[in-house]
């Protein structure tokens, strides 16, 4: 059976698909000729899989995979700045300022919404940056400053 026409699935239109119970395959021999190596029934709940698969069913796979790979850029996200937070100056700001107002809840409450703030801030401006700078560039960027807070950290631990 020759298809000519094929759906936006890339299966044959709903009037060939009745055709697809049974498949002939060749394939040349040593001499140039066509032989008939076996007439072969495909699996019928795979075609038929294929064949009655909506749209939505043919996407799941693809979902699945973005919803991990979502999750796996959240997880890494969240442990990092977890991490690079725990002891910092925010933190030992946050504690100090707590013990000082006995109103836990407040210093948390605005502890959190200004850490929200500038995450938004540093995610929108490496947005915008990304649409504009090449991937390179910003690493190069942001290793050139590491290094230039770096060197006067250090410089202004000498001088003490």
């Amino acid at each position: 059976m020759e298809v000519s026409s094929l759906d936006a699935y890339g299966l044959p239109q709903a009037s060939q698909r009745s055709h697809l119970n049974a498949s002939v395959l060749l394939e040349p021999d040593t001499s140039g000729e066509a032989m008939r190596l076996e007439e072969q029934q495909p699996n019928s709940a795979i075609v038929q899989d294929a064949v009655s698969a909506t749209p939505t069913e043919r996407l799941q796979p693809l979902q699945n995979e973005a919803k991990a790979q979502l999750w796996k850029i959240f997880g890494s996200t969240f442990i990092t700045i977890f991490l690079a937070e725990l002891g910092d100056k925010t933190q030992v700001a946050t504690l100090l300022m707590s013990a000082e107002s006995h109103s836990p809840w407040s210093v948390f409450t605005g502890a959190a919404i200004a850490l929200v703030t500038t995450s938004l801030l540093g995610v929108l401006v490496g947005h915008w940056l990304s649409s504009r700078v090449s991937p390179k560039t910003l690493d190069r960027f942001a290793g050139v400053t590491l290094a230039l807070l770096a060197l006067w950290l250090l410089l202004d631990v000498v001088r003490m």
